[in-house]
């Protein structure tokens, strides 16, 4: 399904306008932009200031809008836990206000949301190979971070110029970036070993432009098809990266004394972004070609 207002012709050339300028999908998708010579500009008002997104939109007249802003708390959801209002205040208030703002303009926009709102249940047992679909209600309110993405997402629904993009644990070939899913838990005293859907994001975020000039909308589950657990992401690691590393284990029981939420542990289908881009790759081949290959230390 696309958005028929919306999209560039030969009159009207397409320019992107990107909400998330200091964040780090945000700021990897300025590169993506510059290195495919796509006119962008980096937004300045603020989500939830309806004036603001306004003038944006009048100042830049762009033909699609990015929405990577959002409140993942620092150092992790667990800020949110205690910091609900300003939670709400960006996630929730913020992305509907740009959602509204976009559709009075004709203007599809692609929010980058989180598949962080499912864990695994009877009907999607862990290692049974069954993902949760698009159009599956989201089981998971854990964390008051994924209670509000659910609340955005359901509320999202309604509007036919959103395209939302389920990320999950993203991932890139920057293994220095403390964002980064292996970054983390390379850090990390133990962790647990569940497989989980993933996002690579050296894979997607271009996938995601190309969405974006298709004008597609509504619900994708936006990761690699398959699931990886951590241990996995950790022997890769020392095989390509460093042959001493080493990690210690450690039980959910033991990872909930230490954490403030829950965490959602989940696998999603990837079949409706498979069929529309065949070449995506699975999680673990994706790893290596994006993630491990570039970073090889380790001598084949």
């Amino acid at each position: 399904m696309g958005f028929p207002a919306n999209g560039a012709s030969a009159e009207h050339p397409i320019k992107f306008l990107i909400y998330g300028r200091t964040g780090w999908i945000g700021g990897l998708l300025g590169t993506l932009c510059q290195a495919q010579a796509i006119p962008f500009q980096y937004a300045s008002g603020r989500l939830e200031d309806r004036a603001s997104l306004e003038k944006d939109i009048a100042e830049v007249k762009p033909t699609h809008v990015f929405n990577a802003a959002g409140v993942t708390g620092r150092p992790n959801v667990d800020w949110c836990e205690s910091h609900k209002v300003e939670t709400i205040r960006t996630n929730v208030v913020g992305t509907l206000t740009l959602s509204d703002v976009c559709r009075n303009h004709g203007l599809l926009l692609l929010n980058y949301a989180t598949g962080c709102i499912f864990e695994y249940d009877s009907g999607h047992p862990l290692g049974s190979g069954i993902g949760f679909k698009e159009h599956d209600t989201p089981n998971f309110t854990g964390s008051f971070y994924s209670k509000t993405k659910a609340m955005v997402e359901d509320l999202l629904k309604n509007y036919d110029n959103v395209c939302t993009l389920r990320v999950r644990m993203p991932i890139s070939s920057d293994l220095l970036n403390p964002r980064n899913f292996i970054t983390k838990i390379t850090r990390y005293e133990k962790v647990v070993d569940i497989p989980n859907s993933m996002s690579i994001l050296d894979e997607l975020l271009p996938i995601s432009i190309e969405m974006a000039k298709r004008n597609l909308t509504g619900i994708w589950n936006f990761t690699n098809p398959g699931v990886v657990s951590h241990n996995e992401i950790l022997e890769m690691y020392r095989e390509y990266v460093d042959p001493n590393f080493t990690w210690k284990n450690f039980t959910l029981e033991e990872q909930a004394k230490v954490i403030v939420a829950p965490r959602s542990n989940n696998e999603l289908d990837a079949t409706k972004l498979k069929t529309e881009f065949p070449e995506l790759l699975s999680i673990k081949d994706s790893l290596v070609k994006y993630v491990f290959h570039p970073n090889q230390k380790v001598k084949a």
